[in-house]
């Protein structure tokens, strides 16, 4: 079962349209099925969005941090991100990944913003997101059964709560005994 990402709500006070954010945010309770996606055509906003898309996750490198939804608006003078939890340790490293990325873009004038409210949720993973976890070999975050990325099972289970990651738990296919990790839901 594939589950549907949310895009991430809008920041307080931000102007609709602005940031690749539109009308019809879901509320908490709500889910819509697919995140914002970054708008096309020309304009700075648009080119920013490419660039952030080349930025990979240091943790999962086939995730860019857009497809981790991490970016929560892009404008022509900054770019507001949402860590995936307070205290993550990779925080930093996208941080200073994305401000290379902007700068060798010609970008040096956009600065950073980290907005902790409302805290990321795996619910912004896009759906291409979640194709590149599995891909890779990770089974992304569900709040059904979870299916091995290696042959599709869904008789699974889990052998530790505690990953490679923080963000991972260890998991194993009774089918075809590969372990593999889930990206915990959150």
């Amino acid at each position: 079962m594939r589950v549907a990402a949310t895009k991430p709500p809008p920041l307080e006070g931000e102007g609709l349209g602005r940031g690749g954010l539109s009308a019809g945010t879901a509320s908490s309770n709500e889910s819509t099925p697919t995140p914002t996606l970054p708008p096309q055509g020309g304009g700075s906003e648009a080119a920013i969005w490419q660039v952030l898309s080349s930025v990979p996750d240091p943790e999962i490198p086939v995730l860019s941090v857009v497809d981790l939804g991490i970016v929560r608006a892009v404008e022509p003078d900054r770019v507001a991100i949402t860590p995936t939890y307070t205290g993550c340790p990779a925080t930093q490293v996208i941080e200073r990944d994305i401000r290379v990325a902007l700068d060798a873009a010609g970008y040096r004038g956009v600065r950073i913003e980290t907005i902790l409210s409302p805290p990321w949720t795996t619910d912004w993973i896009t759906p291409e997101g979640r194709d590149k976890l599995r891909a890779y070999g990770i089974a992304p975050p569900t709040r059904s059964a979870v299916a091995c990325p290696q042959c599709g099972s869904t008789h699974t289970e889990e052998v530790s709560r505690f990953g490679s990651t923080p963000c991972k738990a260890l998991w194993r296919c009774r089918d075809c005994a590969e372990p593999f990790d889930l990206f915990k839901c959150h």
